[in-house]
């Protein structure tokens, strides 16, 4: 064991290999490329043999680094198997590691835990918030290892629901209208009004590439507004809909996650022709082989909360 290198330096390198790409191990792992790219170096440093080819925007493996990686990789297997394996008799079993959308998490998750709680009063949820669980396009290349590196036993995604080892289940559908204060909307009342409006923008939508904005909203509509809209951007749903709870503009929001605000009525629909998106929040975990029972519980709370295993 003392001849080995750094456990941290070799995992960044069997996922780098695995992606062929510095940055997306820098996405799975959650850190940066340049952590990437330093800890590969401190590797061949340590190693003396180089384990990349640097190209332009890509790396590719060298025939040390080729003849090292599939050992490697089953190695990481057995070792987060066994790490698995002690978490089922670690005083931990009770907790569930869950990762959503910050929007999701926020208005969805966070008020309905204590009806969870009620459930399995013995539990602890540790809920976090992150982008990555939004899948960018179609046939997602997310995987049910991934949910294992970091350490997430339920995870609730934004996107197509295509996984190549999970078995997803949809737990609600994006469907976004027009959404305001009280004192906004009193002065709209037709799609032409809207579209002189600053109009709120979560960039969130944007990563997909089947958009689902307020430029498709107002084709949907038949506007001729589609070319000159005045649109403010946010990095996020949550910053989005606090601008517009500050009434700096409308926002495209879902009624199903922004139940309180309207029932509040610190919020009101302006015009009720939802857009139906074709992303929609899917729950995922480990699956039934892999799963502790806490996760399951949790899995299955979700899907009770949404109204039906598949809705």
């Amino acid at each position: 064991m003392s001849r080995l290198p750094p456990m941290i330096a070799l995992s960044y390198f069997e996922v780098a290999s695995r992606t062929k790409s510095f940055a997306k191990a820098a996405q799975e792992l959650n850190v940066t490329p340049a952590a990437i790219s330093h800890q590969i170096k401190a590797l061949e440093a340590y190693l003396g043999v180089e384990l990349f080819v640097r190209h332009h925007r890509r790396v590719s493996l060298t025939p040390a680094a080729r003849a090292a990686l599939p050992e490697l990789h089953e190695g990481f297997k057995t070792l987060q198997q066994a790490v698995d394996n002690i978490r089922l008799f670690s005083e931990e079993r009770s907790v569930v590691t869950v990762c959503a959308e910050p929007l999701f998490a926020t208005k969805w998750i966070v008020p309905r835990l204590h009806r969870f709680y009620a459930r399995c009063p013995e539990a602890e949820v540790r809920l976090q918030a992150s982008l990555h669980t939004v899948d960018k396009c179609r046939n997602s290349d997310f995987e049910g290892s991934q949910l294992k590196r970091a350490g997430i036993d339920v995870s609730v995604r934004l996107g197509y629901g295509d996984y190549k080892d999970l078995a997803p289940q949809r737990l609600m559908t994006l469907d976004l209208v027009p959404m305001g204060t009280a004192e906004l909307a009193a002065s709209l009342k037709s799609t032409e009004s809207l579209g002189k409006q600053t109009l709120l923008w979560d960039s969130t939508l944007s990563r997909f590439k089947d958009s689902c904005g307020w430029h498709e909203w107002f084709l949907q509509q038949a506007s001729e507004h589609t070319g000159s809209l005045r649109e403010l951007r946010f990095g996020n749903g949550l910053l989005t809909l606090e601008a517009a709870l500050s009434g700096q503009g409308l926002l495209l929001g879902s009624k199903a996650l922004l139940q309180a605000e309207l029932a509040a009525e610190k919020l009101q629909v302006v015009i009720d022709h939802p857009m139906h998106c074709d992303q929609a929040y899917y729950v995922v975990s480990a699956g039934p082989n892999n799963e502790r029972d806490i996760a399951r519980q949790f899995r299955e709370w979700l899907l009770d909360e949404a109204g039906s295993p598949d809705a």
